[in-house]
């Protein structure tokens, strides 16, 4: 049993929005139910004790429930619902004072931990302790729990008892690993990772010399300020005080459960954070501004303020050297500028018809703006980087935000612009009082969405090629982002922004360097100036002369050399030391690509994404569009096998051509195989265009998203049918057409043994097959951290696939984003693969990885890491 929260406001917006993030912090065990708004279309502010009454049923289960309130009639309906509960249970419902943010996220952290009634108020009471320390306010705190105030020798329970006897204390000694420290989520995942533990824990800074915080305490935890870098001292006491220590350790193993960036100090590691100048930095405190001090590098860097030299945060590895573009027209301004530019606010004659209908509009074409950046951004670098522009399109479908605006336009007769931006203001002030950064990022990427959607409304036209040289701008949107070119761009730079940004990994993915938050001097650069961004160390000289200009050359042509020789070396076939053949192939969606990857040493096309050739169009590709497609693309490849990918769209692609009827869960529904057999028509145009291309290159075919044998059944019929009737129409065909299949579905996996021999590839797309095994849907920022490629389980899936194909001829692939790896190369092959596909560009990386790597090492590797509890201690494992 855990103590259930009831939070009572005014705006059913603000409940649901707190809540949101409540769940986001304390996971599936929090029970929480909200008492929001009345019923009322025409005035839906207000509180009704009904509802309140009716959420604190919902949520007790005899731990208690606490019952937070926003103000005024909240807490007169709280009173009221009290009074209108039977007395066995008003006797354990709390009304707390706490603040209904901070407060919330406090007490729903020790909540799910199992913490008891008084614990959960305590904590929430002192819900602002860790606001009141980062602006430097003192508060005492107001109640009992245990937190970094208690005296030493009292009872943390707060009933004064002193113990009279001394335990034995456990001791263990971490590095903060994640770039933004103890904010939030990390500090969350602390106190979870000691619920059902009888163990007290201390956490002391000591290379800010702060502490000792208690481990159990969300607000002392976030008030110790520990941030990267930073050497921690964990102190446990308790019968159960070395698995508390164990659990702990493994957390910071797993980077705190944020996501893992590269440059990340390791668990165990020292040195500087990549992101300043040092453990006193802050990332989240740094965004928007230029970090002050020096960033040393290998040999030590320039020093702080130099003449010449601005100071920001890495955001993607790499050196490069060139002139300045200032983005200046091909980025957005900011909202206000917008409206303004737009001539926004004149409402006189304001025909309320026509502003909903330039709205609709309005939003339709940044919505395929949008898909465009996010299809582009898939076929070039993956699924991965595409799905941070996915999160920009699900804010732009936000159904309450375009209600807002038509609201407005209806009742206050505002024009679209205006009505929108006002819309956008106050859902941006929802998320602001949420007070956390990866809360924060979500509200910048809503605010890159309005600008979009208010250049459309107010006219102001957008450039969609990047120029040349190092690019410079304000901030850059995922769309924006998603249109660089890695072949023009050499490096990005930007005045704002955050390493964790979107922008930012999108250029990590592409491989171009870059540095944000160098504050509002870099965008004063004069065009043309010769700059050196140093994207490894995060920052930017400005004053370059002709010898450090030739030095700087000088190390870019040494990497590009490097990258090279890789690339030289990849053409050929690669085998481990110890003699086992691997293939190392490349995920390609158009015949560029393919070129590309011809060109990167590429053993093939392991999957050829078909629906590229379908999205965003008003109709299907045609036979003879199709065939002229894929011969393009085998020709590139000069006689290396092309796996085609039958249409993967459904789920989070849709075709506008396809009416595929509105599902609650489309990960769940018509998508993939189930789509294409749904849609028969598709499904034989297709098929007849891979059958005779395939007549005079090799070709495979490939299913996606496959779960029972019967779907491989049907389309084995259907290939037969058309051959026959190719034939019949004089077309050249193959004697057998090679048939694959994709694993993303856990099921298939596990019978995987009922495949071997029945199809000559399994495919494993460990994107799909994380997300479906770990119930955490990857575009899903809430849970996102669970859906971790090198959980055990997911392992143990790919394991059974590889052992069920063992000394047969059926071929075991991954094709998700966990081939790219080189990192990983080893343990994939431990576990069975053979076969390796990649965006074009990694080819080289993982060839020389599979020639490092001794199978029966890697068998080993492979064995411990299934039996592994957690990601964490496979990250061990391949670490040591």
């Amino acid at each position: 049993m855990t103590v259930g929260i009831v939070i009572v406001s005014h705006s059913a917006a603000l409940a649901a929005a707190a809540a949101e993030l409540a769940r986001e912090m304390a996971g599936d065990r929090l029970q929480l139910a909200l008492a929001g708004g009345v019923d009322d279309e025409q005035a839906p502010l207000g509180t009704d004790a009904t509802k309140v009454m009716a959420a604190i049923e919902e949520v007790d289960d005899d731990a208690g429930v606490l019952v937070l309130m926003d103000l005024g009639s909240a807490v007169l309906s709280a009173e009221m619902a009290l009074d209108l509960l039977p007395p066995e249970t008003a006797a354990h419902v709390e009304l707390c004072e706490a603040p209904i943010v901070e407060g919330l996220i406090a007490a729903a952290v020790q909540a799910a931990a199992g913490a008891p009634l008084v614990e959960v108020a305590a904590e929430a009471r002192n819900g602002l302790l860790a606001k009141a320390s980062h602006l430097g306010v003192e508060m005492s705190a107001p109640g009992a729990g245990g937190g970094p105030g208690a005296a030493e020798g009292t009872d943390p329970a707060g009933d004064g008892a002193v113990s009279t006897s001394v335990p034995e204390v456990h001791l263990a000694r971490v590095r903060v690993p994640n770039r933004l420290g103890f904010h939030a989520r990390p500090a969350a995942r602390i106190v979870e990772a000691l619920a059902g533990l009888d163990a007290e824990v201390a956490v002391t800074d000591l290379t800010a010399g702060r502490g000792p915080a208690r481990a159990r305490s969300l607000n002392a935890l976030i008030t110790l300020g520990a941030r990267q870098g930073d050497e921690l001292e964990l102190s446990a006491t308790g019968p159960d005080a070395t698995d508390a220590l164990e659990r702990l350790t493994a957390l910071v193993e797993d980077n705190l459960g944020d996501p893992i960036d590269d440059d990340a100090v390791g668990a165990g590691g020292g040195g500087a954070p990549a992101y300043g100048p040092g453990a006193g930095g802050s990332a989240a405190g740094a965004e928007g501004a230029a970090v002050a001090g020096g960033v040393g590098g290998a040999d030590g860097g320039a020093a702080a303020g130099a003449p010449g030299v601005l100071h920001g945060m890495s955001a993607a590895p790499g050196l490069a050297i060139g002139p300045v573009h200032q983005l200046g027209a091909a980025t957005l301004p900011t909202r206000e500028q917008l409206l303004a530019a737009g001539g926004a606010g004149d409402h006189a004659g304001t025909d309320a018809g026509t502003e909903r209908a330039r709205l609709a509009a309005a939003l339709a074409g940044v919505h395929a703006l949008l898909r465009r950046s996010r299809d582009e951004l898939a076929r070039r670098v993956g699924r991965g980087a595409a799905e941070m522009v996915g999160t920009q399109l699900l804010l732009l479908d936000d159904p309450d935000l375009r209600a807002a605006a038509e609201s407005d336009i209806d009742a206050r007769g505002l024009d679209a612009a205006t009505a929108f931006g006002g819309a956008v203001e106050a859902a941006l002030a929802n998320y602001a009082a949420l007070d956390d950064p990866y809360l924060l990022a979500r509200a910048a990427d809503l605010d890159a969405v309005a600008r979009e959607v208010l250049a459309a409304l107010v006219g102001v036209e957008r450039t969609e090629v990047m120029p040349e040289g190092v690019v410079v701008a304000r901030d850059l949107s995922p769309a924006e982002a998603g249109r660089l070119d890695p072949d023009r761009v050499r490096a990005v730079v930007t005045a704002t922004g955050s390493p964790t940004s979107h922008a930012a990994l999108i250029a990590r993915a592409l491989g171009i360097p870059a540095v944000v938050a160098l504050g509002a001097e870099v965008l004063a650069l004069a065009p043309g100036t010769e700059v050196v961004v140093d994207g490894d160390a995060g920052r930017v000289e400005t004053g370059v002369d002709a010898p450090r200009a030739e030095t700087v050359r000088g190390e870019v042509a040494r990497r590009a050399a490097a990258h090279a020789e890789l690339r030289e070396r990849a053409a050929a076939h690669v085998t481990t030391r110890d003699g086992t053949a691997v293939e190392v192939q490349a995920n390609v969606g158009l015949p560029r690509d393919a070129e590309l990857a011809a060109r990167e040493g590429a053993d093939g096309i392991g999957m050829l994404r078909t629906e590229f050739l379908f999205l965003d169009r008003p109709d299907a590709p045609d036979e003879r569009e199709q065939v002229a497609t894929y011969t393009r693309i085998c020709t590139a490849m000069g006689g290396r096998t092309v796996t085609v990918r039958t249409l993967d769209v459904g789920g989070d692609k849709p075709l506008d051509h396809v009416d595929v009827p509105e599902e609650a869960n489309p990960f769940l529904g018509t998508r993939g195989i189930r789509l294409s057999l749904a849609a028969p028509a598709l499904l034989r145009t297709q098929l007849r265009a891979v059958l005779r291309v395939a007549a005079a290159h090799p070709v495979q075919l490939m299913l996606p998203m496959v779960t029972v044998l019967e779907e491989i059944t049907a389309v084995r019929h259907l290939v037969a049918e058309l051959t026959e009737e190719l034939r019949t129409e004089g077309h050249a065909v193959p004697e057998r057409l090679p048939l694959g299949v994709m694993a993303e579905v856990p099921a298939l996996a596990l019978k995987a043994r009922h495949l071997v021999g029945e199809v000559d590839t399994i495919s494993i797309g460990t994107n799909d097959l994380t997300q479906y095994t770990l119930a955490a849907e990857r575009g899903n920022p809430a849970v996102a951290a669970l859906g971790d490629h090198l959980d055990p389980g997911v392992l143990s899936l790919i394991a059974t696939i590889g052992a069920a194909a063992h000394g047969s001829d059926t071929r075991v692939a991954v094709c998700g984003d966990l081939a790219s790896d080189p990192g990983v190369a080893g343990l994939l092959l431990g576990l069975g693969v053979r076969e390796l596909s990649v965006p074009p560009g990694d080819v080289p990386a993982v060839k020389q990885a599979v020639r490092e790597v001794s199978l029966a090492a890697a068998q080993e590797l492979a064995a411990a890491a299934v039996a592994c509890r957690g990601p964490a201690e496979v990250r061990a494992l391949l670490a040591r």
